[in-house]
């Protein structure tokens, strides 16, 4: 046993586990940060000033990738670039990451996890790793918490260097490429130019791209542009509005309110597509929604007066209208201030995603899966009572996103991920959800990556087959969902494994482990097709259940990747809605697997421990052990977080730096 190291009480731990004995202790977290922020805040000297901001430092920051924007697409877009060795500087102009679903805003992260009739489609990756992260460590649905993870998350990376209320104002472009971006953080006084190989825009409203001069669009398509249904019959420069949300809570006694005196009169009539009654009450309304038709970038400041006094003025008919005598115990706890916004400017890259994409779902350079049904709002929201919030559109099947809208048309070094990809109004209606954004943010940060290291422009990289099929193998390793692309990485020596268990259930065979799928595929009624299984599953005895790969000939191992079952098939989101909460676990999910070991077999035939895990929530562990050379390698599970067998979706094994 003496390679042998327990990883026990994960906490706020990652996806990837590094196990490897007699490793040099590393540099604790904390010394790394107050060193890497005693860079990014400099002694105040008069080198560095700025004639036009003379009480301004400036701050000279050089990196192999610029990410604008901390909402879920940026954040994951970080992690990912910074995962796959490349430095980054995260650029976020609020306190706190995570966008719309953080605390500012409290929208909860829903994306493919929604196909209405055929759950099963939940995102993997690092969306994944976040949620099951937040269901154990927050099981009391605490906003602030969520802040808290995606902090810890970003500055526990020791390749990014995250600048918090820093805006970006600012690029300098030659010959169609971004040389250096400025952005500003006035709390503590300081003006960074940042020079990157790749930039990526995640601010949402593409603020990166229009300082670059990026091509872009706005407002919705006329519907014979792209023969999208959706569409308006003419173009125009309306989209969807924002939201201001709300919680309350119930209390013992009555609990009086008084609107203010700007609050809106609501009647009756104004919520007749509205449902405002019992039962919706601890969680504010997304229909609260206005401003769609008017510059949802320069009118903030009007548009989140309107949705105030729309909030307040709906709390209002609830409270004091006569209608719900049953709200009188009930109280506002929390109102949002920033409004929420969904749509503005759209950047253009080399493919336009347009409705027809979205139903055909698969392209050659897929990277990223969506599945949100296109939801388009009438642009005049509240003040369109006469209307229903919203018109649904269902595709049959979860979609790709292709790695073609995930760049700039025109400027070569930029990529762009989340709401600002390169789509029609219409597709942007269901590629605007987070776990979208956030499934994107991944793959955009891998290509970028890629792209930095190889000294390539994105363009570059999507021109070449067998570099974009690297990429594919990469974000799959690395737990991507893509639909339409199964896992054939030709360094995982799985793939030429013999494999055999303890113990098999039903068609949930062990060979299944190396198939190349790494979830169970859902039924679909309307198509007559059965669900596919492609997990090894096998009760739990008194010694657990083991799963063994065998070569004929011994393997230079040094990483073994598994993937767990997490109960994809539920809702998996910090919410503040109750009926939503019903069905999610705040917990470890029950499937996965907790305890297990890896164990080798020599060539000698001896047997060796190289690696035990306790206490694991992720579906995702990536195992890197001290290299060996094994004819065998025997994953050993003893315990699950609930259920009485183990559930296994994949197992990879690759050779030491591979």
């Amino acid at each position: 046993m003496r390679r042998r190291d327990v990883l026990a009480g994960m906490g706020f731990a990652g996806y990837s586990l590094v196990v490897r004995a007699g490793e040099p202790p590393r540099e604790r977290v904390d010394e790394r940060l107050r060193r890497e922020l005693a860079r990014i805040s400099p002694p105040a000297t008069a080198e560095g000033l700025v004639a036009a901001e003379p009480h301004m430092r400036l701050v000279e920051l050089e990196t192999d990738v610029l990410v604008a924007g901390g909402g879920l697409a940026g954040v994951c877009a970080a992690l990912a670039a910074a995962r796959n060795g490349a430095r980054v500087v995260l650029v976020q102009d609020r306190s706190r990451l995570g966008g719309n679903s953080s605390s500012e805003v409290r929208m909860h992260v829903v994306g493919a996890n929604s196909h209405k009739g055929r759950p099963g489609w939940r995102e993997g990756g690092l969306v994944e790793e976040l949620r099951l992260d937040d269901a154990v460590n927050n099981p009391q649905r605490c906003w602030e918490l969520w802040d808290l993870l995606l902090y810890d998350k970003v500055v526990s990376e020791p390749n990014v260097t995250l600048l918090l209320e820093t805006a970006l104002y600012s690029a300098a472009t030659r010959d169609g490429r971004i040389e250096s971006v400025l952005a500003r953080c006035d709390r503590s006084e300081h003006l960074y130019r940042v020079r990157a190989k790749v930039y990526v825009d995640a601010t949402g409203d593409s603020r990166l791209g229009l300082e670059a001069g990026a091509e872009r669009r706005a407002g919705r398509e006329a519907r014979s542009e792209f023969g999208e249904s959706l569409a308006p019959e003419t173009a125009d420069g309306e989209t969807l509005g924002s939201s201001i949300l709300f919680t309350s809570r119930k209390h013992l006694t009555p609990m009086p309110y008084r609107p203010p005196s700007w609050a809106r009169r609501i009647t009756r009539d104004q919520l007749r597509f509205r449902d405002a009654g019992p039962g919706t009450w601890e969680y504010g309304y997304w229909w609260i929604e206005w401003g769609g038709d008017r510059d949802t970038v320069r009118d903030n400041e009007r548009i989140r007066f309107e949705l105030l006094s729309i909030v307040t003025g709906v709390w209002d008919h609830i409270k004091n209208g006569g209608e719900h005598p049953e709200s009188a115990n009930w109280a506002l706890e929390w109102v949002g201030m920033m409004p929420g916004r969904r749509g503005s400017r759209r950047l253009v890259g080399d493919v336009i995603v347009t409705q027809g994409d979205l139903v055909r779902g698969t392209w050659p350079d897929a990277v990223a899966m969506g599945g949100w049904p296109m939801d388009d709002h009438p642009p005049g929201g509240f003040d369109r009572p006469d209307l229903p919030p919203n018109t649904v559109l269902r595709t049959d099947e979860p979609y790709d996103l292709p790695l073609r809208a995930l760049y700039s048309r025109n400027v070569a070094n930029l990529m762009m991920a989340g709401r600002n990809i390169s789509a029609t109004h219409a597709a942007f209606t269901s590629t605007r959800v987070m776990a979208t954004c956030a499934a994107v943010g991944q793959a955009v940060g891998t290509a970028a990556a890629t792209c930095a290291e190889r000294g390539l422009a994105p363009r570059q990289l999507s021109a070449s087959a067998e570099l974009v099929a690297r990429l594919q193998q990469r974000l799959l390793r690395q737990d991507q969902s893509i639909r339409g692309v199964v896992g054939r990485d030709p360094d995982d020596l799985a793939r030429t494994a013999r494999v055999r268990a303890s113990a098999e259930t039903g068609e949930a065979r062990a060979v299944l482990v190396v198939d190349g799928v790494d979830r169970d595929i859902p039924p679909d009624p309307k198509a007559g097709r059965p669900a596919e299984i492609h997990r090894w599953t096998a009760p739990l005895g008194p010694d657990g259940a083991w799963l063994e790969l065998a070569w004929d000939e011994p393997q230079a191992i040094g990483e073994v990747v598994l993937k767990f079952d997490t109960g994809f098939e539920r809702e998996l989101t910090l919410t503040a809605s109750d009926s939503i909460n019903r069905g999610i676990v705040r917990a470890p999910q029950p499937e996965t697997v907790r305890d297990f070991s890896i164990v080798a077999t020599l060539p000698d035939g001896r047997e060796e421990t190289l690696a035990a895990v306790a206490g694991n929530h992720q579906r995702l562990s990536r195992v890197r052990v001290e290299p060996v050379r094994a004819r065998a390698l025997r994953v050993v599970v003893t315990r699950t977080n609930g259920v009485p067998e183990a559930r296994v979706f994949e197992v990879r094994c690759y050779a030491p730096g591979s």
